[in-house]
């Protein structure tokens, strides 16, 4: 029983203490944008193929002209 009047102050204590983080949080927008940073290392920052094959097309090819 004794326990009882150690364990619920600080019980109550540290849901008051997470309640303060939770609160902060939202706050200074640790929650805004959840998905963003997850697709963003799956988009590819490389050349497009259409240029890639635009650029292949430019240079005359080994087979035409020579005879």
């Amino acid at each position: 029983m004794e326990s009882l009047y150690l364990l619920i102050p600080l019980s109550v204590v540290l849901v008051f203490l997470i309640g303060v983080a939770f609160w902060w949080s939202v706050r200074s927008g640790q929650f805004d944008d959840m998905e963003g940073p997850a697709y963003r290392i799956l988009m590819d920052d490389d050349r497009p193929p259409t240029e890639a094959a635009a650029s292949q097309q430019d240079t005359p090819s080994g087979r035409e002209g020579n005879a």
